[in-house]
This record gives C-alpha cells, structure tokens and sequence, in this order.
C-alpha cells in the first residue's frame, strides 16, 4: 500500500492561504475545522492524490512569514499543455509569478507566492528520479 503524505504548516491566517490553494492550484478543500483544541484548520489536496496540505493556526500564536524565500513546494508538470493551463489558473486567480532564489526553477517553471510567504514552483518537466 502507498503511504499517504502531509504536509503540515502553521499560518497566521488560515482563510487567507485557501483561495491560493484552491482557485490558484487547483486544489481541493478536504476538510476544514474552527476551534478544535485551540485550533482553526483547514486540509487541501485532491481526493485521489497520495498527498494533502494542512494549515493550522493555534489561538494566540503568531507564526510569522517563511524563513526564507527557497522553502518550496514543486509541482512536475510533463505536458506542456497542463502547465500553461497551471500557469494561467494561477494568473485567474490574482496570483502572479516571482523570480526564484534559486534561478534553476526559472529554467522550465514559475514560481508563486503564498501570502505568508512560503513558495509552490510550478515546474514544466518530468521527475525521473
């Protein structure tokens, strides 16, 4: 069986982080909690995918922005058609591309900002490893 992944992050301000999730990437809301234990929450991903984001903000506890500008999240887009489409739904969105730390991912991708700062490179190749 294929285990599952998530990603779990803190943020400052959980509503503000899903219209990028959701309308920029594409993604699913999978479950959203308010006040459970102290904590708003809300889980994105898709339901057939292997993987799902979780962002969480604890009462009273401020977290602040991304340490820094080279913590990403990369997306493998092979079909070049898929990633226009990635690309343009992002721009849909409000969300336009900034110029990566590491030039690497402006070779065959673009990179998108969240709003507290954290990166999801959208890259035009396949991952072969």
């Amino acid at each position: 069986m294929m285990p599952k992944l998530r990603v779990a992050r803190s943020t400052d301000d959980v509503s503000a982080l899903i219209p990028f999730y959701r309308d920029g990437l594409g993604l699913d809301v999978l479950y959203q909690f308010d006040s459970h234990n102290g904590f708003d929450g809300v889980m994105i991903g898709r339901y057939d995918a292997p993987y799902h984001f979780e962002f969480t903000r604890a009462e009273g506890h401020s977290v602040g922005r991304a340490p820094s500008q080279d913590n990403l999240l990369v997306f493998y887009l092979p079909d070049p058609d898929d990633w226009q489409s990635a690309i343009a739904r992002m721009k849909d969105a409000g969300f336009e591309p900034v110029a990566s730390f590491n030039s690497y991912w402006d070779e065959s991708g673009r990179t998108f900002e969240d709003p507290d700062g954290y990166r999801v490179v959208l890259q035009q190749a396949s991952w072969n490893i």
